[in-house]
């Protein structure tokens, strides 16, 4: 019953505004990104954005963690780092402003909502954000979403439709982190709010992150603007296969993670392929960069209808897979054959940086919290009902 219970009113300000933090690492576990927004129910005004990168032996281990390579001591030695590592990068970029409330997602290490036995684990121990900054801090967002049935995922909706929800038009918000996700906002007839779809779509720049460091030696943490795999040749025999995944059939409301779509999937890729990181290293990012696009739209064909009645029809690219300039012609060359009619738009032409999407996503969520409203829209995550999302610190 804790999720269906409203927090008291000492940590419940009434509905006023609040100055909140977005804090979000997410499966590229490239860094953490911050985003100082002005909150209040139903609107969003970002102020100002920092990103700071982990240091290599940091990324190094959570990478460990994410590969279950880790035992509990390493764990919780992590758990505890990563917390003083967002609360130094949160102070360095406030430079001594006062806030009300930071929203922290924390690093994904495990993530496997199936019914039966689901689980979902973020890590960041929140205690030293909270010590570090003298403010409430609002954590762990999934779980109480998870226990009531639902994916944990995608919980940036609400904040999609906030933003980017537009009267009379069809707009798909698709963010390319490590793991890509759509948020479908379909204003139909004359409702005032816009009918809500949203899940994950599967690998995002996971894949291609893995295989930039791979045929770099290490050298590289990810293929600049797609430079490599601009210059390869996709293995059209090997995209058809991996395009067969179950997940692409697998109807929403789903979620999924490193676990499907990462180290476990690249080394099946690389037993299938002998010699690919060593002789064919380009044409390995090229397919796997036709595979995110194409995987993507392949979403879009089995679990959604095409726009309809003349309305605007547009995809907003959020993530820093928005960057990569192959990654999105390759991406319209996908959704042109799925419908021409529909306009290719970056998250970065509406006035928003693509690094501060998810951030200012949990400081809505996290403000939502302490004004004691729910944060998730079960129609998107299959929750059996709303829910106050995430722990106070």
């Amino acid at each position: 019953m804790a999720g269906r219970i409203l927090v008291g009113e000492g940590l419940r300000p009434g509905k006023k505004p609040l100055r909140m933090v977005g804090v979000m690492s997410g499966t590229s576990v490239d860094g953490v990104d911050c985003v100082l927004c002005r909150c209040r129910p139903g609107s969003v005004e970002p102020e100002r954005a920092w990103s700071r990168r982990f240091p290599k032996a940091m990324a190094l281990r959570i990478h460990a963690a994410a590969r279950g390579e880790s035992g509990s001591w390493e764990c919780g030695q992590l758990h505890h780092d990563l917390g003083r590592f967002y609360a130094d990068a949160v102070a360095a970029g406030l430079r001594g402003e006062a806030v009300d409330g930071i929203g922290l997602h924390g690093q994904t290490v495990f993530h496997r909502p199936e019914r039966g036995r689901p689980a979902t684990w973020q890590i960041g121990e929140p205690a030293w954000l909270a010590e570090r900054l003298g403010v409430t801090v609002v954590s762990n967002f999934r779980v109480a979403d998870l226990a009531a049935g639902g994916q944990g995922a995608p919980l940036a909706t609400l904040f999609h439709r906030v933003v980017f929800a537009k009267r009379d038009s069809w707009t798909l918000v698709q963010n390319l982190g490590g793991i890509g996700n759509v948020t479908e906002l379909d204003f139909r007839g004359a409702v005032d709010e816009p009918a809500v779809r949203a899940f994950d779509t599967g690998p995002a720049n996971v894949l291609l992150d893995l295989a930039a460091r791979a045929v770099s030696g290490g050298r590289e943490a990810f293929d600049r603007d797609g430079r490599r795999a601009a210059r390869g040749r996709v293995d059209e025999a090997r995209l058809k296969c991996w395009l067969r995944h179950p997940f692409f059939r697998r109807k929403p409301p789903k979620s999924t993670g490193r676990e499907e779509f990462g180290e476990p999937f690249f080394r099946a890729v690389l037993e299938d392929w002998p010699g690919a990181v060593e002789r064919e290293g380009d044409d390995l990012l090229a397919t796997l960069t036709e595979f995110t696009a194409a995987s993507v739209v392949e979403n879009y064909r089995r679990h959604l209808a095409k726009p309809s009645g003349g309305k605007e029809a547009r995809v907003i690219l959020a993530g820093g897979g928005a960057a990569n300039s192959h990654l999105v012609r390759r991406l319209g060359v996908w959704l042109a054959r799925w419908n021409p009619g529909v306009q290719l738009v970056t998250v970065d032409e509406l006035g928003w940086g693509r690094q501060m999407i998810e951030p200012a996503a949990f400081a809505l969520l996290g403000a939502y919290r302490m004004w004691g409203l729910p944060g998730n829209l079960p129609a998107t995550t299959g929750a059996s009902g709303p829910r106050l999302l995430g722990q106070i610190t």
